[in-house]
This record gives structure tokens, C-alpha cells and sequence, in this order.
């Protein structure tokens, strides 16, 4: 019987095999979570541009002022007094929500309401905002913190925390970065 050829892999074939795929595999896998933090960044970028482009134009729908609820970007009937029923929105109600979105957190704050806002304009106008999205899991999901405001000016800060900009609101305080993405 020891004439017979045994069929199958010896140990050390196998051990070769499976080493070669952890080899691989350390190689491919931290490249994958950079290209996921890259999309994940494109995408914050994406809607923060997009966040100005509605704001900017809501500011000319509302008399010249922008607004401090964000939703009323999606339901500008809700807010703009004569609004037409048949007017476009600004924006998403997904963005507007101000959840998680793509591995990064958002929220938004808009100035104080003018003392006395026209009456064609939504009582909770603002003269500035600012948006920001801030990466939601750490260095996993992103590992930059960007912002837009009523200047226009996309900034980021390469720590992940919120980024400063230069708008109305004053938010280039001491310690807080901008890096300046786009000028408006």
C-alpha cells in the first residue's frame, strides 16, 4: 500500500498559501480605508458646496438675507411670506436633516435675526451662516473637518475638527484653523 499517491496539499503548500494572502491582504486593506476616507471627503465637500450654492440662492429669494433654520431651504413656503406655492426649493431635506451623512457629522448655525427683518423676508433671517461637517467616527471615517459660510469661503482644517472660516460670523478666532479649499 505505500506504492499509492496520496492526493491533497502538504502543510508547508498550505502555510505558503495562506501567507501570501495576509501579505496581500496587509498590502490591500489600508488602501481601501484611504480610498474610503477620500469619498467620504469628496462627499463632505460635495454637500458643502452644495449648502452655499442654496444658501446663496435663498439669499436672493428672501430679500437679501439668509436664514437660520436650514429647513427652510426645503420648504422656503413655509418661511418667505408671498412665497409662490409653486416656487423651486433650495435644498435636500436630507442635508437640511443635519444627520450623519457619508461618515460625517453637519450642523449649521446662522447669525442673529436683523432687529427688524422685512416684512417679505422669513422671520428667522440671518445675515451669515455657517455650515460644517466634521468627520463622525475619528480618522476612520475622515480626517478633515471642513466649513462654509455666507462668504463663500470652503476651508478645512487637517485635524478633523471644525474648520474656522472668515465670514460674518467671526469664526477665525484664535486656535481655530481655515485652510483655505476655494474662495467663493
Amino acid at each position: 500500500m505505500r506504492g499509492t499517491a496520496e492526493k491533497g496539499f502538504t502543510l508547508i503548500e498550505l502555510l505558503i498559501v495562506v501567507a501570501v494572502i495576509a501579505i496581500i491582504a496587509a498590502i490591500a486593506i489600508p488602501a481601501l480605508l484611504r480610498a474610503r476616507i477620500a469619498a467620504n471627503e469628496a462627499a463632505a465637500i460635495g454637500d458643502i458646496r452644495t449648502v452655499g450654492s442654496a444658501s446663496t440662492s435663498y439669499y436672493v429669494a428672501n430679500a437679501g438675507f439668509y436664514d437660520g433654520n436650514l429647513t427652510c431651504l426645503t420648504a422656503p413656503i413655509n418661511c418667505i411670506p408671498n412665497y409662490p406655492s409653486n416656487g423651486p426649493t433650495f435644498l435636500d431635506s436630507q442635508l437640511a436633516s443635519l444627520l450623519p451623512k457619508g461618515g460625517y457629522s453637519r450642523s449649521y448655525q446662522g447669525s442673529d435675526t436683523p432687529d427688524v427683518p422685512p416684512a417679505v423676508s422669513s422671520p428667522t433671517s440671518s445675515a451669515s451662516y455657517v455650515y460644517w461637517a466634521t468627520p463622525a467616527g475619528g480618522a476612520q471615517t475622515g480626517v478633515r473637518g471642513f466649513a462654509t459660510d455666507s462668504s463663500g469661503l470652503i476651508c478645512y482644517n487637517p485635524d478633523g475638527s471644525e474648520a474656522g472660516t472668515t465670514g460674518d460670523l467671526g469664526l477665525d478666532a484664535p486656535g481655530v484653523d481655515c485652510i483655505i479649499l476655494q474662495q467663493g
